[in-house]
């Protein structure tokens, strides 16, 4: 056996080289400078060695086989001609892999993403687990680039290109094993106990390396190429606008301009990937992102605490799709209403649900099994976690806390779900005020990553942090808030959405708001959001908040929510819902809409200004990664805070002074940007 710094190389007495990546100080595998230069001495070795019958690359590592490049490093690059040389790098040492003439394995457990894929893309075969969490995918276009070690030069020379962009390159979406080996990106797919056996049975038998079909590789035909990629342009155009992610236009231009056969692909790849970096803030902004990802994961870890049972007190489509989310993840869960009819209609979208994200029957029958009815609410005191999440009226919420502090075990979370009301006032006729925090879920909760954990002054520290591992287990991202009326998360969003009620008063149509949005970057635009966040919802956080910081509830919401109009759950509230999706009708006068955007997003900003001075998050840089992950903020604009320093201060504060003196004084920005 030999050791480097981070992959472990052992031979054994049927002539296979073992080579297990093993990333030194690390909990997964990323691949940096020292990790190529190391596997580039001992490709060198290996490829002069004839004593050798086969080499397998696989992860010495408990989870995962790589996680890509490193990104931290990547995002540490000064100039071009260092990202080029890393590139270049990788680029040589997947070469040097292909290039051996012994058959190469690339043995895959768990998660393998971007650099990872392309080393494994550069092996002769591929054989992966059957487990649910090995997944493979190329997400470098959620990066604001496309891969550049390769890997959309070899992909479609081994399944075509049309499968290979369409796929796995332009949506950056991680497949499982059976879906990749009908596409003919793995060779093999078995259960964890075959796995060794099977790379040893590829490296003796040496079948045939796949080729894609005629009418796969049909699709890297150059005039073939030309009708798709003009079919691919269209396709992506509808979902993302080429001036806010080039990403995806430009593999399609690289694909169709340069194809995939010969060496000159491999050195335009890299030429793509430098001009998107060095030439656009989206490739910088969500390279931050990406870090903040990380950051806010890293929150989770700070404590070992991991839940077994979770008790969810109210069944509504909040409550309920919590329950449902948790059981998704493996915990046993008990949920609580009046009655078992009330809770009947969660147990049928957590079926849906669970058809939906586990596939296969067995799973979604234990997932099922691990959700049970609990009308009288036996589960609280065997629950680690509990959530109310019920009606957002204090009274209701002071009740239930004073029952389940008495039945709960003495180190279970006690949580509320609450969007808006401060935990002072919840917990006040607890015994203990310190048991109750905030884990605050956004709708619709299997989409939604972001989770507020919510710190009162009386909260248990501990605890707290216990929360945020809770959040991490079940696969969402904790966001540390102080308790305050709205937390983040609504508090900034509110003056957004009643900017837009207050356009809608003003005769624009709910079409021309979320056009307005769409075209800043908004994910989703404010009308439409308000009917998916529910307008009941909308109604109550914007009753506390207007309690606690002034301002007036617009009579429209009002009305809708009177009228038991309440957004997309009851098919009809700004917008009517055909199948769940909006029809919005054409705009039917031409009312000016210059500063539509502006008005929306400045409001944002300024209320995120208040809440960043008032200690309501940590920092700036959480701010927007809450503002991100939670409302769906313009990803390539990097956040609130990160776009009005941007935007570059002078303008700003006197875009501010324009719209103050145009539209009121809630434009007036609240300090010198």
């Amino acid at each position: 056996m030999s050791h480097y710094q981070h992959w472990i190389q052992e031979e054994d007495d049927q002539g296979i080289c073992w080579l297990g990546l093993d990333r030194q100080d690390a909990s997964v595998n990323t691949i940096n400078h020292v990790v190529l230069d190391e596997l580039n001495s001992l490709l060198q070795t290996i490829s002069k060695d004839p004593s050798l019958k086969g080499l397998v690359i696989y992860s010495a590592k408990a989870k995962g086989f790589i996680a890509g490049a490193d990104i931290h490093e990547f995002s540490l690059f000064t100039t071009e001609a260092d990202m080029v040389d890393f590139l270049r790098k990788g680029q040589a040492v997947f070469a040097r892999l292909e290039a051996l003439e012994i058959p190469t394995v690339a043995m895959i457990q768990g998660f393998c993403m971007g650099g990872g894929t392309e080393l494994a893309l550069a092996c002769r075969y591929r054989i992966v687990t059957d487990d649910v969490d090995t997944r493979i995918g190329l997400p470098e276009v959620m990066l604001g680039f496309h891969p550049g070690w390769g890997g959309t030069v070899r992909l479609p020379r081994i399944i075509g290109g049309f499968n290979a962009l369409t796929q796995l390159i332009l949506t950056g979406q991680a497949l499982s094993g059976s879906r990749l080996k009908r596409l003919g990106v793995v060779d093999e797919v078995v259960p964890l106990r075959q796995l060794k056996r099977a790379a040893i049975a590829y490296i003796k038998n040496k079948p045939e390396k796949h080729q894609p079909s005629f009418i796969q590789a049909l699709t890297n035909w150059k005039w073939m190429r030309q009708i798709l990629a003009r079919l691919m342009r269209f396709q992506v155009s509808k979902r993302v606008n080429p001036q806010h992610y080039p990403a995806p236009f430009a593999i399609i231009d690289f694909w169709e301009k340069e194809g995939c056969e010969g060496e000159r692909p491999f050195l335009k790849e890299i030429d793509s990937v430098k001009h998107l970096v060095s030439n656009s803030d989206t490739s910088k902004n969500l390279i931050r992102i990406f870090a903040l990802r990380e950051r806010m994961k890293s929150i989770a870890k700070d404590t070992d605490f991991r839940a077994q049972s979770v008790h969810v007190i109210g069944a509504g489509v909040m409550g309920g799709d919590i329950a449902a989310w948790c059981a998704l993840k493996g915990l046993n869960v008990t949920l609580q209403d009046q009655s078992y009819a009330q809770i009947a209609p969660a147990i049928k979208r957590a079926s849906a649900l669970f058809k939906k994200k586990l596939k296969q029957p067995r799973l979604i029958q234990a997932a099922l099994d691990r959700l049970m009815p609990d009308p009288d609410g036996y589960g609280i005191a065997r629950a680690d976690v509990i959530i109310e999440a019920v009606i957002e009226n204090l009274e209701v919420k002071q009740s239930i806390m004073q029952q389940v502090e008495k039945k709960a075990k003495k180190h279970a979370i006690i949580a509320t779900n609450t969007s808006s009301i401060p935990l002072d006032a919840i917990s006040q006729h607890m015994h203990k005020p310190s048991r109750l925090l905030g884990i605050h879920f956004f709708n619709p909760v299997a989409k939604m990553e972001l989770i507020e954990v919510v710190v009162g002054e009386k909260t248990d520290q501990a605890l707290a942090a216990q929360a945020c591992s809770f959040v991490g287990q079940i696969g969402k991202l904790p966001l540390p808030v102080k308790s305050t009326p709205g937390f983040l998360i609504n508090r900034v969003l509110m003056p957004y959405l009643l900017e837009c009620m207050q356009l809608i008063d003003e005769g624009y149509s709910g079409r021309e708001i979320d056009k307005a949005a769409l075209g800043f970057g908004m994910l989703m635009g404010p009308v439409e959001l308000a009917d998916t966040v529910g307008l009941d919802v909308c109604l109550a956080v914007a009753n506390n908040l207007t309690a606690s910081f002034g301002g007036t509830v617009p009579k429209r919401l009002q009305e809708l929510v009177k009228a038991g109009q309440l957004g997309r759950k009851t098919g009809e509230g700004f917008y009517r819902y055909k199948h769940g999706k909006p029809i919005k009708p054409k705009a039917i006068h031409d009312k000016p809409t210059k500063d539509l955007a502006n008005r929306l997003i400045l409001r944002m900003v300024n209320e995120a200004a208040i809440c960043l001075r008032e200690g309501v998050v940590a920092d700036s840089d959480l701010l927007d990664a809450g503002m991100i992950f939670g409302t769906g903020f313009a990803p390539f604009r990097g956040g609130p805070m990160h776009y009005a320093k941007e935007f570059g201060a002078e303008q700003l504060n006197a875009l501010f002074a324009k719209l103050a003196a145009e539209y009121g004084e809630r434009f007036k920005a609240i300090h010198e940007f």
